[in-house]
């Protein structure tokens, strides 16, 4: 299941067939549920069948990874939350035939951290139904995490299955972009200012499309490097990656392009550590060429926008005048959540209850865009301890992990993300799992993990 050739014929084939969902979609919206539905039941059926003896249960959950945005941009979820649900269901089977790994017991004490939050919240004397969609709306995100990094945790395999992995979430985003091509396929028609614009993103939030492209150009340029078998293949790798910057670009959204290209700065980083003098030669072309790339189609996305893109990047508005907040008002949602912090440090004032009290104080639901500030607000104290685990915990496992890397590459998407655009998506906390996976050479015996709790039949 979920094996990628690397013919370029095949490759081609499966590339241009996810173009051809996305027109799909866009024709008939109801093939949309319709995909949604296959990518469960296809997923839980491989993963079934083959006993997740090759991480089934890996790809699937990173193809709904990928999907995600797609299908809630086109109708098709089936439930709003439907990829990290995904992602718990498809992980969840994986370990009930291969266990996890008995030593992830920071991941069980992080999971415990956020307990006394939900209680703090079904608690409070006006829960209701919409109360009640809120917590699963903040929590269903840190629990997918959890539990993804329970499975992943210390996971031997190999660099190759990475970039798999890497490739089952970058399909969808294919689809995705096309579909905002036949959406919108004239950018001039639409952009008349420098406001993140909701037509440029498929008529979805342009925060998290533009999180989701942005990891799209980072997964299609490190295919550039790492799995391009011929010339062919690089020219298809390099053309989706331009297609998806320029996408990404016009949604006006800065969040997520910059984190694509953090990552990329630091996937080149840590590649020239790990070669010799000639392969540092290769990898600074290979900058100097993504560079000249990424700054011609920031170039033709100006010309596109009438340069608003610029002053978009420059934190101007359509005038050219330099604006107040560099963060979109966003600095006032800060404020209130260390607000919410000081008044109850201990637990929090429950989950949810931020946006709760700032629809109280100012008759407006404006939900946190900063999980950080969030999990301090809601989660007081034990949010802090919960973040350092997810923090650290990466950090000094690479010490016996220095094979994988992108580990840093999925750390940093994981913390910038939240930053932007909190755990909307289920792509921060499953990139962020990525991390946790111990990469093994070719050359290594016995890629098993040796401490894993299994079920004894």
């Amino acid at each position: 299941m979920l094996k990628f050739n690397s013919n370029a014929r095949n490759y081609l084939s499966i590339i241009l067939f996810h173009a051809f969902l996305g027109l799909l979609f866009f024709i008939f919206p109801f093939f949309a549920k319709v995909y949604c539905a296959a990518i469960l039941v296809v997923g839980a059926y491989f993963i079934i069948k083959n006993k997740n003896r090759n991480e089934e249960a890996l790809y699937a959950a990173a193809y709904i990874v990928g999907a995600e945005v797609l299908l809630r941009m086109t109708g098709g979820n089936l439930l709003y939350e439907i990829g990290k649900y995904g992602v718990i269901i498809f992980i969840v089977l994986g370990m009930f035939f291969k266990g996890f790994s008995k030593n992830a017991v920071a991941y069980w004490f992080y999971l415990v951290l956020l307990i006394p939050g939900v209680v703090i919240a079904i608690t409070d004397l006006d829960y209701n139904e919409d109360l009640r969609k809120s917590i699963t709306f903040n929590i269903s995100g840190p629990l997918a995490l959890g539990i993804a990094a329970l499975y992943t945790y210390q996971r031997k395999i190999s660099s190759k299955q990475i970039d798999d992995l890497l490739l089952a979430i970058g399909l969808p985003i294919i689809s995705c972009a096309t579909y905002l091509f036949f959406y919108v396929p004239d950018v001039q028609d639409v952009i008349t200012s420098t406001q993140s614009n909701f037509e440029m993103s498929g008529g979805f939030g342009p925060n998290q499309v533009a999180t989701i492209l942005g990891l799209g150009v980072f997964i299609y340029f490190s295919r550039m490097l790492f799995c391009s078998t011929n010339s062919l293949i690089l020219l298809i790798n390099l053309l989706i990656a331009l297609m998806l910057a320029f996408r990404g670009l016009v949604t006006f959204s800065r969040g997520g392009m910059i984190t694509g290209l953090v990552m990329l700065l630091i996937l080149l980083l840590f590649t020239s550590l790990r070669i010799n003098r000639g392969g540092k030669l290769k990898v600074s072309i290979f900058l100097l060429f993504i560079s000249i790339s990424l700054l011609g189609v920031f170039t033709y996305s100006s010309i596109k926008t009438s340069g608003l893109i610029t002053n978009r990047y420059a934190n101007q508005d359509a005038l050219g005048r330099v604006k107040e907040s560099q963060f979109s008002g966003r600095e006032e949602i800060i404020k209130s959540e260390i607000g919410f912090f000081m008044r109850s440090p201990i637990f929090g004032v429950g989950v949810a209850m931020g946006a709760k009290l700032r629809n109280e104080a100012s008759g407006l639901t404006i939900l946190s865009h900063n999980e950080i500030t969030r999990m301090l607000a809601e989660h007081g104290s034990l949010g802090i301890l919960a973040l350092f685990i997810l923090l650290f915990t990466p950090v000094v496992l690479y010490l016996d992990n220095s094979n994988n890397l992108y580990l840093f590459c999925f750390l940093a998407f994981w913390l910038l993300t939240i930053n932007h655009a909190a755990m909307r998506l289920a792509a921060p906390g499953f990139i962020y799992a990525l991390a946790l996976l111990k990469v093994i050479r070719p050359d290594e015996k016995n890629p098993l993990p040796r401490k894993q709790i299994r079920d004894k039949r």
